[in-house]
Formats: structure tokens, C-alpha cells, sequence
């Protein structure tokens, strides 16, 4: 045998894969891996492809391998040279062909194929303009696609003109000098017909080490969007490869729309393999250095246009840093914080800002941050009372860049106003303890419970000394878990917490008059039935304490079987009488209105209140006005 043959052994079917992985596509544009697996035999020097199959997977490889499109393929070829004879080569879909002279009047090269039954859609004319327009429409020769159309006598009628489908010379391959933002915008118009302004573009220009041109853009989104990948357009030379560029860019510029092209990336062969060859990688770190310097000459020589779109750079922003170790240092001088002033800083800047005012006991410099400043207003006031400073973290990725700020500053703590009192959030020494004693907590906390929430999150009840003019009555999220369940939204990873009920804290504000008050007309009208109870689980408490001082220091084994018994109907009947106590402070708190009230103005501050619940709270206010 004069010349290698490539022998593909494809006989065997994927059982756990459920069919023949072999032929099904593997890309977005139907390519199977056997169209990768003999392109790489043909640049490697095999002239024939022999494919071992089983008889009954014949036509489903014929229909994959050999037939595709055409069940018949014909190229016509002349060179320019004088006095060259035309070829004709002939294929029918498999490994056989011809090669025989023709005549041919005029240089070039005609491919003709013969179309089977299965997809004449494919000769539709807005079929192939579409072909043409995306696989043709930047090469560097002009493609012609029959005459222009134009509107004659209520119908369509052909011109002299020629259809050219192509530009020859597109926007990246011309200098930046001679551009405008004009042409730039018109470009992006053009790639994304449907999409927004971008927010500004980046030229790439390269012709040493490495060959590399390119327009990037960064678009206009908003913080709700989901991330749309392969919006970036790979070429060669102008000739369209592929619209995903993972391997070849960071992950974080995948975001980004545009075009690179560059014949120096290898385009047949895998993602580890392209993530391993020296060109792409150079050529990867290029445009990351690219990107950041073009971001920090926008910051330098324009922070105000920079700060105005902030807002939407900043998802890119923190995406790269989050992901890209050496993108995240150049970038660090450059991420902006907002707070809900509106006003933007760098993270320097604003360590200075909060530094002294916001410096709790144990030296951490805390970070306050609402995600909603109408929803929690109230915490953001009671923080900007205490002189603090409050920051809005409301976009998608912010949770994690939080996580990630402070893996990078153990000194530095980032807390949502609404995590906790605003005294217990910057504690700067040791706070106020509640008077209250912790009968009188107990008693209050079934009380409360009685018209808490039973659905949509679990609530615990607490007492906090917050002063006479501090909220009767506020609730609080925990820091941890809320961040927990936030960022368990985004990693499927994190399904444990993301599972987990929404956990608040109801803080009762001992010192409010409206508070006190509660507590000394609870007193005032339960002491005739609760004071009987008391009276029983104090006697019934103290007969257990006689037993356990009778068989003090004695091992379990040595407690005589009769004092074990008479100790468990005493512990049976406290629970009992403590379980009828509770009854009766859940029944008297179900009927205070001052106490559904101040827990439904609590709800309704976090946005909690809603459905037959605020109905209830409009109807109740209104009985207490009257």
C-alpha cells in the first residue's frame, strides 16, 4: 500500500450514552467528531478513511457521513496559468471520487451540488442568504448572490445590480486613526441588529508576536440578565469559524460581544488543547491586559463618564475579578463601591471614608450595605443617624465580589443594614442589656410568638434595650445565612442552603414605651391565671431539687428506681403546667391588637406584608384610629 488509510473502528454503540455518539453533532454547527477525526487525517497525510461499522448503522452513517447535504458533489476547476486544462473531480458521499479533464472557457473554480430530497430547503433563496451572510459575510473577496430586488409594479423585481453579500473590508481590519465612534456604533449595530448601544469598544491591533485584530465591545445590560456566552465572533483571515471563544479568551470576556481574528489560533482541535498552546495563551493574556488598560485610561483621563456607567460595567468588572487572578490586580484601582447617596469611590477611597467612624471593637473596618433602598430605608436612616455611611450592593454578582473583598482583607466586614440593631452591627463597646427578667422574657416572647408569621420563613423572638426613641419593634435577617442562600441562588453546589427556610429575628425594643406598656397589661390582666401555675411549677421544681439533693454525687445506677419515677412525674407535670401557661399567653397575645400591630408594621417595613396579612393590618389600623 502506497498511501495511509485511516481505519476508524465506529462499530460500537454508547449504552450509557443511549445511542451513536459517533455521529451526533458536537457543536453548533452540527459538526460530529468524525468530521474532526478526518479533516486531522487529511492535514496529517491520510488519503483514504475506511470506517468499520455495524450493517444495521449503515444508512445512519451514510445519512451522517456520507450523503450530508448533497448526494452528489462536482468541482469545476481552471487555474489562471496559460494554457491550463480544466478538471473536473466527482464524489458521491463516500471515500470514492473521479478525476477527469473538461472544458471550461474562463479560469476559477464552479462547485455544483446535487441537492437530495431530504433538504431542498436548503435552495430556498432566504436559506442560502442567511448561509451566505453568516459564514461569508466578512471574506475578503466579494461573494455575489444574485441581483439587488427592488420594489417595482407590487412586487420584487431583480436590477442590473449585483448582490454583493459581503464587505471585503470590515471595521477591525481598517486603523483606529481612521475611525469614528460613528463607525464603531454602525459596526455594532450591524453584528447585533437587536441589541442596545454599547457602552464603549476596545480595537485590538496586534501583528507581533502574534496576529491578532478585533473589536470588543462591552454591552448595555441590566442587572437581571442572564449570562449570554459566545456573543464574541471568531475569524481567520475574515473567514468566519465560530461564534464561541472559550479557551481562546478568559471566561469573564466571554461575556462581551465582537469580533477577534487572528490565523495564528488553531481551530480543529480541542478546549485543553488550546488552553495549552503558547499562541492562544499569549494571545489570552493580551486581551485581558488590553482590557484593563483600556478601563483605566476611561477611569483616568474620564472618571465622570466612567462612574455614569458603573452601574453596568460593573457585572463584567467583578466577573473577571472573580475569576481572573491577574485581572482582578490590575483592576483592583479601578472597581468602584456606590453608596445610597449616589456617590461612587474606589475601594481606597471609601476605606478611608468609613476607617474611623466605622471601626468596630475588634479593629474590623464594617462595611454597611443595603440591596434595596426603598425596602430597607428605615435600617439605612437608623445607620446614616449614627453618622455611618451605607453602600448598595444590588447587583447580580455583588455577594460574591463581597466574599471576595473580604478573603483578601481579613480586616474588612461587609453586614446588610438590616442583619442585625444597628448598635449590634458596629459595636464599638459592651452594649445595653434589657431590664427585663427572663420570666418576664419568656412570657413576652409567647406573646409575640402568638401573631408571628407561620409561613414564609421561621422567626425567633428576642428583648434588646435599644433606647425610647429606637423602633418599638424591627426584624433582622442573619448576615450568614442570607448571603448563604443568595449565593446557593447562582451555585447549584450550595443547594443545601438554598433549601433551607428564610430565617428572621423579631427584636423587641424593651425600652419603647409602646413595649412597656404591653408588658405591664399583660401582667395586669394574666396574674389571677397565670399566677396559680407559677405557684405549681415553683412547688413541683422544688420537690425535684429535694430528690436530686438526696442522691447527690451518686452514680445513675445508684439512684434508687422510686426517686427516678417520682422525678419524672414532677418533670411531666412542669411541662405540663408551662405547656398550659404558653396556652394561655399565645391566646391573650392572638387578641392584642398593639402587639399584631407593631409585628405587622415590622413585616411591612421589609416588604414581608402582603395578601390577606396586609389586608388584615388595613382593616386593624383603621379600628385603632377610629
Amino acid at each position: 500500500m502506497k498511501e495511509p488509510v485511516l481505519v476508524v473502528m465506529a462499530a460500537g454503540m454508547g449504552s450509557r450514552y443511549g445511542g451513536l455518539k459517533q455521529i451526533d453533532p458536537v457543536d453548533q454547527e452540527g459538526h460530529i467528531i468524525m468530521d474532526f477525526s478526518i479533516y486531522d487525517a487529511v492535514r496529517a497525510g491520510f488519503k483514504k478513511v475506511i470506517f468499520i461499522i455495524k450493517k444495521e448503522n449503515e444508512q445512519d452513517f451514510r445519512d451522517a457521513i456520507g450523503d450530508r447535504l448533497s448526494d452528489k458533489v462536482e468541482i469545476v476547476t481552471k487555474s489562471y496559468k496559460e494554457g491550463a486544462q480544466a478538471v473536473k473531480w466527482t464524489g458521491e458521499g463516500d471515500t470514492e471520487y473521479t478525476l477527469e479533464n473538461t472544458e471550461k472557457a474562463e479560469r476559477g473554480t464552479d462547485i455544483i451540488m446535487y441537492i437530495n430530497a431530504e433538504e431542498k430547503d436548503f435552495l430556498e433563496e432566504n436559506k442560502l442568504q442567511d448561509l451566505l451572510t453568516k459564514y461569508c459575510k466578512f471574506l475578503p473577496i466579494e461573494i455575489v448572490f444574485g441581483k439587488k430586488k427592488e420594489w417595482k409594479d407590487g412586487k420584487y423585481v431583480d436590477t442590473e445590480e449585483d448582490n454583493i453579500i459581503n464587505d471585503t473590508n470590515p471595521l477591525w481590519t481598517r486603523k483606529p486613526s481612521e475611525l469614528k465612534e460613528e463607525d464603531y456604533q454602525k459596526f455594532y449595530r450591524e453584528l447585533y441588529p437587536m441589541a442596545q448601544d454599547p457602552l464603549f469598544h476596545i480595537h485590538l491591533n496586534v501583528d507581533y508576536p502574534f496576529n491578532l485584530t478585533g473589536i470588543l465591545y462591552f454591552p448595555k445590560i441590566d442587572n437581571k440578565f442572564e449570562i449570554q456566552k459566545n456573543k464574541i465572533q471568531l475569524y481567520s483571515n475574515q473567514v468566519y469559524v465560530s461564534d464561541s471563544v472559550e479557551g481562546i479568551v478568559p471566561e469573564y470576556l466571554t461575556l462581551l460581544h465582537g469580533v477577534i481574528d487572528s490565523p495564528d489560533i488553531p481551530l480543529n482541535v480541542s478546549r485543553s488543547y488550546l488552553q495549552s498552546d503558547r499562541n492562544v495563551k499569549k494571545i489570552s493574556n493580551h486581551i485581558t491586559k488590553k482590557v484593563a488598560d483600556s478601563l483605566t485610561d476611561i477611569f483616568k483621563n474620564n472618571r465622570e463618564e466612567y462612574e455614569k456607567k458603573w452601574d453596568d460595567l460593573k457585572v463584567f468588572i467583578q466577573y473577571g475579578m472573580l475569576t481572573d487572578e491577574k485581572f482582578a490586580e490590575r483592576a483592583n484601582p479601578i472597581v468602584l463601591l456606590k453608596d445610597t447617596d449616589g456617590k461612587y469611590f474606589t475601594l481606597e477611597e471609601y476605606e478611608n471614608l468609613v476607617k474611623v467612624n466605622q471601626t468596630d471593637k475588634d479593629n474590623h473596618i464594617v462595611y454597611l450595605y443595603a440591596t434595596d433602598v426603598q425596602e430597607q430605608y428605615t435600617y439605612i436612616q437608623a445607620a446614616k443617624d449614627k453618622g455611618y455611611d451605607v453602600l448598595v450592593m444590588d447587583g447580580q454578582l455583588d455577594t460574591h465580589f463581597i466574599n471576595h473583598i473580604e478573603q483578601k482583607n481579613a480586616d474588612h466586614k461587609f453586614l446588610r443594614v438590616d442583619s442585625d440593631v444597628i448598635d449590634k452591627l458596629i459595636p464599638k463597646n459592651e452594649t445595653k442589656e434589657t431590664d427585663w427578667s427572663e420570666a418576664e422574657q419568656e412570657e413576652m416572647k409567647d406573646v409575640f410568638n402568638a401573631q408571628l408569621p407561620k409561613e414564609g420563613g421561621m422567626y425567633v423572638v428576642n428583648f434588646e434595650a435599644l433606647g425610647e426613641t429606637a423602633d418599638p419593634v424591627l426584624i433582622t435577617r442573619s448576615e450568614f445565612m442570607r448571603r448563604m442562600k443568595e449565593m446557593a441562588a447562582m451555585n447549584p453546589g450550595m443547594g443545601f442552603y438554598g433549601a433551607m427556610d428564610d430565617q428572621f429575628t423579631l427584636v423587641v425594643n424593651t425600652d419603647h414605651k409602646l413595649v412597656k406598656n404591653i408588658l405591664a397589661d399583660e401582667q395586669k390582666e394574666m396574674a389571677a391565671k397565670l399566677e396559680p401555675i407559677d405557684f405549681e411549677i415553683k412547688e413541683n421544681e422544688g420537690k425535684k431539687t429535694e430528690i436530686d439533693e438526696l442522691n447527690k454525687g451518686k452514680k445513675e445506677d445508684e439512684i434508687p428506681q422510686v426517686d427516678k419515677d417520682r422525678k419524672k412525674e414532677y418533670d411531666d407535670k412542669i411541662n405540663g403546667l408551662r405547656k398550659q401557661k404558653q396556652e394561655l399567653l399565645q391566646e391573650y397575645g392572638k387578641g392584642n391588637q398593639v402587639v399584631g400591630q407593631l409585628i405587622d408594621l415590622a413585616l411591612l417595613a421589609n416588604g414581608l406584608l402582603k395578601g390577606e396579612a396586609l389586608n388584615k393590618f388595613v382593616k386593624r389600623s383603621v379600628e385603632l384610629i377610629k
